[in-house]
């Protein structure tokens, strides 16, 4: 018998906001197809999905994992088509732009923009069935982006290109494209950037890095007092299932007061203004 649910593909599900979103899709209804890249994290979330979740293995920058989840999304959905795609997978670069090193730099790029491109090229054709919906995971840095969050920030900031141009060039088809845009959110990504730091820190020579030492504190300091203050991940993905349930989705969702406000602040005030913000808010003056 035909699976009478509406499907969701969600990359990056395998923690933070993509297993957030995977687990709350499922208990509201759907049938969720979650890319992890970890087969123990694909185990756990169908375990907690009680059916309603099928892990697929799925690295956003390899073809041939794209390939794949494109072929069994098409043999699970059918007739009935992909409801949802969900761009979440993503990782945080982040550092002086002067001293970060270019595979790093193209890493970001192909995780968290070049790979959600391919996969709205890959799922496309079953979307067009269904007259679905793309989300996109952006960021409030997708259009306020700090000192030393450059890579990260231009990975959002294109995403929020994508979104705009994809709006328009799948209104004939019904296709609905959106993006959520939280502040910082209690995930592990921020953890993760940690490691690439290190990193950087590894292949760049002393005296280089000591030439940004001392801002280079400054938002290590602030970045540890925000992180008590994380946006809890259940705010983002209320906004993840109000862009797939209702009959009119926003084409923007920006998620928290600090979000909304950046997004105002970016528009209307002076560049000099918002960058004597920025650096008050980071203890950079």
């Amino acid at each position: 018998m035909a699976d009478s649910r509406k499907s969701v593909v969600i990359s990056g599900a395998s923690t933070g906001i993509g297993a957030a979103c995977a687990l709350d899709l499922a208990k509201h209804g759907f049938r969720v197809f979650a890319g992890v890249r970890d087969p123990d994290d694909g185990r756990r979330l169908e375990q907690l999905g009680n059916g309603a979740i099928q892990a697929l293995p799925l690295d956003v920058t390899t073809a041939a994992d794209i390939a794949a989840a494109a072929a069994a999304v098409e043999k699970a959905v059918g007739p009935q088509g992909l409801w949802g795609l969900v761009n979440n997978a993503g990782i945080a670069v982040i550092g002086p732009l002067e001293l970060v090193p270019i595979e790093d730099l193209r890493q970001q790029l192909e995780v968290n923009l070049i790979g959600h491109v391919a996969m709205i090229q890959a799922m496309l054709p079953w979307l067009r069935v269904a007259r679905g919906r793309i989300v996109n995971i952006g960021s409030f840095n997708g259009f306020m982006s700090p000192p030393y969050f450059a890579p990260y920030a231009a990975s959002k900031y294109a995403m929020e290109a994508i979104t705009d141009s994809l709006r328009v060039e799948l209104r004939t088809w019904g296709i609905g494209v959106s993006i959520v845009e939280p502040r910082s959110t209690d995930t592990p990504i921020w953890r993760k950037s940690g490691d690439i730091s290190a990193r950087m820190s590894s292949s760049v020579s002393a005296e280089r890095m000591q030439l940004y030492e001392k801002d280079l504190k400054a938002v290590r300091d602030t970045a540890e007092k925000l992180a008590k203050t994380a946006m809890p991940v259940r705010r983002v993905t209320w906004a993840v299932r109000h862009a797939l349930s209702v009959t009119r989705p926003r084409t923007r969702y920006p998620v928290g007061l600090e979000a909304r406000l950046a997004m105002r602040l970016a528009r209307l005030l002076p560049d000099f203004v918002r960058d004597w913000l920025v650096m008050r808010g980071l203890g950079l003056q």
